[in-house]
């Protein structure tokens, strides 16, 4: 099968999912600096999120670029993740409006958790259709970045129990981790 309507469809949904994101900023009432102040917690989940967002999006856009063809099982685990992800604007939205309270926090690292193991699913489904000799399969390698960040996430759902502030640094680290441009699909297909 063809990609290309896979990644239309997930460019689709992930804009969407921003778009839903930013309509959780309510415009405050007043007209100074002090009426922003409350809405500061929501707009750091925001620009979190955003940034999440936007990870997913050049990475998957990355990988489906490596990619030459999907099948059936390919389709459905794109899906999963992209269902995963889906939940982001809820897990923001909660956790904004409530302060970074310890449920919300530890809901927010479940959600980011199973989106990193759904694109594990989705880049292993890849793999296997395109061959371990391939170029996508050379790209992904052993991705040591996949597994740090889902040990760092069940990490901070743990944490989230004990010290929110410190579950969400560890979101802001794993983002940052990947903030870094990671070129080995662009290395693997350039040789």
């Amino acid at each position: 099968m063809n990609k290309n309507r896979l990644e239309a469809f997930s460019d689709g949904v992930l804009a969407i999912i921003i778009t839903i994101m930013v309509l959780e900023l309510k415009v405050p009432h007043g007209s100074g600096f002090d009426a922003l102040l409350p809405l500061l917690p929501v707009f750091l989940c925001y620009v979190l999120s955003f940034v999440y967002v936007g990870i997913y999006w050049n990475n998957h856009h990355h990988l489906l670029h490596a990619a030459h063809h999907v099948n059936g099982p390919i389709l459905w685990a794109n899906l999963y993740l992209l269902f995963w992800l889906s939940l982001i604007p809820f897990a923001t939205g909660w956790m904004g409006e409530n302060h970074f309270a310890s449920l919300p926090v530890a809901l927010y690292g479940v959600v980011l958790l199973m989106a990193a193991c759904a694109y594990v699913i989705l880049t292993r489904l890849l793999v296997a259709r395109h061959g371990r000799d391939s170029a996508l399969a050379r790209s992904i390698g052993s991705d040591g970045k996949g597994k740090l960040s889902m040990l760092l996430y069940l990490l901070a759902v743990t944490l989230a129990f004990v010290s929110p502030p410190i579950a969400g640094a560890i979101y802001v680290g794993v983002a940052a981790i990947w903030l870094v441009p990671d070129r080995r699909i662009e290395r693997a297909l350039s040789e």
